[in-house]
């Protein structure tokens, strides 16, 4: 998953990215409200972890603004160094999901991230069959069934196609896609996701006509939404 963590002490920030890094998760750090404001204008993100206390822009105003912007079901962890119950009711009464009062334990952080992740995506689960409709993904063997007839697929494909499809009607930045499908191999030209975006869109017949659309987001990315007839 791709968590954006703010906290303008990066000692904090080096604590909690390490801890989420060494689960697998990709975290991102942000010094500044304003700076992730601007990155989340332009990026995806699978959740928040942010500090009630920022200089230029407070933890109330950045969670104010996702709330308002952003897909309801991103969750929002928040750390407070203050531990008085006004405090943290009015951070759960901002819109935020959960809280941590510092300093950060690891084993606590994980155990409530992954908690919260497992609630708002409960498809990215792991299993050995994820069903859409009539979309059957077999992750084991990277084996894609439409109706129950196979789908000859590579697995950056496959993978591409699982992606969209857990995301449905949501739109994803190309930096975000780029993460999740190629991982490390971040170098590839910007024409070889099209490319893979395309061919994903052709093979699984991803047109209005058929109940889904796959179109480029200006400027940002790709959505995968359902069109009904």
């Amino acid at each position: 998953m791709r968590i954006a963590v703010l906290d303008d002490d990066r000692s904090q920030t080096d604590l909690v990215c390490q801890v989420l890094s060494a689960a697998g998760h990709a975290c991102h750090p942000f010094q500044r409200g304003k700076e992730l404001l601007n990155q989340l204008r332009r990026e995806s993100f699978d959740m928040l972890i942010i500090d009630w206390q920022v200089p230029d822009l407070s933890g109330a105003d950045v969670l104010l603004w996702a709330r308002e912007k952003l897909p309801a079901n991103l969750p929002v962890l928040f750390m407070t160094s203050r531990s008085g119950e006004d405090d943290i009711v009015a951070g759960l009464a901002a819109g935020a999901d959960d809280y941590m009062i510092k300093p950060i334990r690891r084993g606590e952080l994980l155990a409530r991230v992954q908690a919260l992740l497992r609630r708002a995506y409960p498809s990215q689960n792991p299993v050995e069959q994820i069903q859409f409709g009539n979309f059957v993904f077999e992750t084991r063997t990277g084996r894609l069934t439409v109706s129950g007839a196979q789908i000859e697929v590579t697995q950056k494909e496959f993978d591409l196609a699982l992606l969209f499809f857990r995301n449905l009607g949501r739109p994803l930045s190309r930096a975000y896609i780029l993460e999740a499908v190629w991982s490390r191999d971040i170098e590839i030209p910007s024409r070889t996701m099209d490319t893979h975006v395309s061919r994903v869109r052709s093979k699984l017949q991803l047109r209005p006509e058929h109940g889904f659309r796959l179109a480029p987001v200006y400027s940002y990315g790709y959505r995968l939404e359902q069109v009904t007839a």
